[in-house]
């Protein structure tokens, strides 16, 4: 299955801002995350397909993921 993940901030330091994984069926959130080399403790919003999202939900065809690290300023 294809899933498309959405990097924002300083997460597409290194890494394209979109990039398309194609994963076996059963995957989740914390593969990719895995994937990325991202730690979760780094991320501040996960959503997927626009909704809150959480580490072992199970990813399906078509799915976009989007990640937020957090920002600060004023």
């Amino acid at each position: 299955m294809k899933v498309t993940v959405k990097l924002f901030a300083t997460f597409r330091d290194g890494r394209d801002k979109i990039q398309v994984f194609e994963l076996d069926e059963g995957k989740t959130l914390e593969d990719v995350i895995a994937e990325l080399g991202i730690e979760k403790s780094e991320i501040a919003i996960l959503l997927v397909n626009g909704r809150d999202g959480q580490f072992g939900n199970p990813l399906v065809e078509g799915d976009v993921i989007a990640l937020f690290p957090p920002v600060g300023g004023g």
